[in-house]
């Protein structure tokens, strides 16, 4: 059988992305089903975009990610620094990879600011909402799923 390609966010295979350079890798019986039907395409938006690990935690100003599309809402860091302009790029360079690989499904972090599906920090509280990465490709018709839910 063939693997066809899947995005998955690069902290759910072990890579030490996170904001707090950690990982939160799925388990190794999750993964290894996982790699034997998709072609795994790890990547960290956040990274993508330019910014560092470690880097302050950010959460959503005014909405999530599909606020922040249409202008709605901001990513801001603790200290009030607006690095929206890093998840825009972040964004942009994942529907590179999409488009380039003929991606169709995703299995992204549930609660970043990047990849949150169902749950994303929004002033202070964790809300229901999809993270920039997650609304832009559920709005281009890929199936996104949570990483929880595996």
């Amino acid at each position: 059988m063939e693997r066809v390609p899947c995005l998955i966010s690069a902290c759910l295979v072990g890579v030490e992305c996170r904001y707090d350079a950690t990982h939160r890798a799925l388990a190794r019986e999750v993964l290894e089903k996982l790699r034997s039907r998709y072609l795994l395409v790890p990547v960290c938006p956040e990274q993508l975009g330019g910014l560092p690990t470690p880097r302050d935690p950010v959460q959503f100003y005014g909405g999530d990610g599909k606020a922040f599309w249409v202008g709605r809402a901001r990513l801001l860091t603790q200290q009030g620094g607006d690095i929206s302009p890093a998840f825009l790029k972040g964004a942009e360079e994942v529907l590179k990879l999409v488009h380039l690989l003929d991606i169709k499904v995703a299995i992204l972090k549930e609660k970043s600011p990047s990849c949150g599906v169902s749950l994303v920090y929004r002033e202070g509280k964790l809300v229901r909402g999809m993270g920039v990465v997650t609304a832009v490709l559920t709005s281009r018709g890929l199936e996104v799923l949570s990483g929880d839910d595996l």
